[in-house]
């Protein structure tokens, strides 16, 4: 089997390989690493929403979209690893609220669903719920949403991350993305836990960070804030991450926080453009271009990102 030649190679700012590849995951990603050399894959494909991607028909049939997820979780469990975790992001239209639960379905032919995570983008709390301890002055609303202008449906404030795992029974690092408890009492209460930090649930806030220019600052239809995969890399335990992977990397948020990390990461994308933007990203952060890594001079004629 001959390996694919990356687009990219660099070493992030803490000394783990990052390598990007353009082309299919769904045959590249198996061709690109050994079977079970993957720990950690957290990814979001495409929603078949019609989103105007770059080189990918964001349009299938629905149930050929369906299909499709399955055959990508065929390429994920070639390379993961007996404990590994896959975490699949999906997000569904307010008309076709199934969608992501029909996919979701299809991976779980393969995998055992282990969690469901929700990521709220954007919520509203009001001031009287949230309790005195809080110390809110008013309701609060945080987050950005997109205005769904409809009489039937609500605008979307939440996406699922399905937690796979071969087993359903992998062990996670629950107090690495743990909260402190509220109300001191509860510590004492709960001294089991060994600490003042407890599970911080399967309710996930994390909102976009606010950009002045889509095209320059995020120039993507559609991706997911870099804390996200961070989050999701530390659930799962750094300290069992040999390799972490991302099939639909786009412009690089899961090699970003992969990097920032120290966990070596491997991502697949068909656009070359999303793949220069994560290059650009990840050396913003301080990765580089090793001068030793054979075939960088051809990675630099087709990638002029690479200086």
């Amino acid at each position: 089997m001959v390996r694919p030649v990356p687009f990219a190679s660099l070493t992030g700012p803490l000394g783990s390989p990052v390598d990007l590849y353009q082309g299919d995951a769904l045959s590249g990603l198996p061709r690109a690493v050994a079977p079970g050399s993957v720990d950690c894959v957290v990814t979001s494909p495409p929603y078949n929403r019609k989103v105007a991607y770059g080189a990918y028909d964001d349009d299938r049939p629905r149930a050929e979209y369906v299909r499709w997820v399955g055959r990508a979780s065929d390429a994920v469990a070639k390379v993961l690893s007996p404990e590994g975790s896959l975490f699949l992001n999906i997000g569904g239209a307010p008309s076709d609220p199934w969608l992501p639960w029909d996919a979701a379905r299809e991976v779980g032919t393969r995998f055992r669903l282990q969690n469901v995570i929700h990521w709220v983008k954007s919520i509203a709390i009001d001031r009287e719920l949230a309790g005195k301890q809080v110390g809110l002055s008013g309701d609060l609303a945080v987050g950005h949403y997109k205005p769904l202008k409809s009489r039937r449906y609500l605008h979307s404030g939440h996406e699922y991350i399905f937690h796979f795992t071969r087993t359903g029974e992998v062990e996670l690092d629950r107090l690495a993305v743990g909260v402190p408890y509220q109300d001191a009492s509860n510590v004492e209460r709960w001294q089991s836990s060994g600490s003042n930090r407890r599970c911080r649930g399967n309710t996930w806030f994390l909102p976009y960070r606010t950009i002045r220019f889509r095209a320059k600052d995020r120039p993507h239809p559609a991706t997911f804030p870099v804390e996200l995969p961070e989050r999701c890399y530390r659930l799962h335990g750094l300290g069992r991450i040999r390799r972490a992977a991302d099939p639909f990397v786009g412009i690089g948020a899961s090699a970003l926080a992969a990097a920032r990390l120290g966990v070596p990461f491997v991502g697949f994308d068909l656009d070359a453009e999303y793949l220069s933007t994560a290059v650009a990203a990840l050396r913003k952060e301080g990765a580089v271009v090793p001068t030793t890594t054979g075939g960088t001079d051809r990675r630099r004629a087709r990638n002029p990102t690479l200086k």
